[in-house]
């Protein structure tokens, strides 16, 4: 049995996975493949992590009493922002 190829209208093996033809899927993949590491998505949550960040180091420098723990609050934020940073760009492209 055959089918017909939905680009180019050559009839091709039902089980065929290409158009012999002109190279065309003859199905849709089961799966979408993922975003791109720079793709927009990612660029976006990136953005509002690091902003959140920065609201909680804005409150616990309202907060701290002590200039010990102002200064700790400054040492988890800059913590936090590098591992933020490194899993960014650790994404496999």
């Amino acid at each position: 049995m055959s089918v017909v190829c939905r680009a180019c209208g050559a009839e091709i093996a039902e089980k065929a996975l290409i158009c012999y033809r002109c190279g065309a899927p003859t199905a849709t993949p089961a799966l979408k493949p993922p975003d791109p590491p720079g793709s927009s998505t990612a660029l976006v949550a990136t953005v509002l992590v690091l902003v959140a960040l920065g609201g909680a180091a804005v409150f616990l420098q309202v907060a701290a009493q002590t200039p010990a723990l102002k200064a700790a609050a400054w040492v988890v934020l800059g913590i936090a922002i590098v591992l933020v940073v490194a899993f960014r760009w650790r994404r496999p492209s």
